[in-house]
């Protein structure tokens, strides 16, 4: 009997004031779960942080701690005062990873504005989208192809190459 390929795995980060707050719903954080999810992705934790370079730098290491799998984040990548997800994964990525962060911004002409970045801590591959639910989606979309792939490379694991 041949065992079933593992799903590749991934956890969400809802980046919002509003949400911790119960101000406003989760949307962008629910569309990713079930974007992953539709993709084959098994999305194992779902947490939400306030905004802030700090606040989101604890949330992503604590994410990434043993782990090996994918990292979405969403929203605090615009322009805002508040929006400091990109400094804060930034303090806690070891490598970028600047050609999914480019694809992501390319796939829709206010994907411009997303200071968003992408990059790797152990064996986690962390990508920030905005905090739209159809931006989030957009700029996931971009990248959802390789990042399989990106994951067993990561790994180390046989990607016949």
């Amino acid at each position: 009997m041949t065992e079933a390929p593992l799903l590749p795995c991934a956890k969400v980060l809802t980046v919002s004031d509003g949400v911790v707050h119960g101000t406003r719903d989760d949307l962008s954080g629910r569309a990713l779960v079930e974007h992953l999810t539709a993709h084959g992705f098994d999305v194992v934790d779902h947490l939400v942080t306030a905004d802030g370079a700090d606040l989101v730098a604890s949330a992503l290491t604590e994410m990434c701690m043993g782990y090996a799998g994918l990292v979405v984040s969403t929203g605090g990548t615009g322009f805002a005062p508040r929006d400091q997800t990109p400094e804060g994964t930034r303090a806690v990525i070891e490598r970028e990873a600047p050609g999914l962060a480019e694809a992501m911004r390319l796939c829709n002409p206010l994907g411009r504005l997303s200071r968003g970045v992408a990059g790797i801590r152990g064996q986690a591959i962390i990508v920030n989208t905005p905090g739209s639910t159809k931006g989030c989606v957009e700029q996931l979309d971009a990248v959802i192809d390789v990042l399989p792939h990106a994951l067993r490379l990561l790994a180390d694991t046989d990607t016949s190459h």
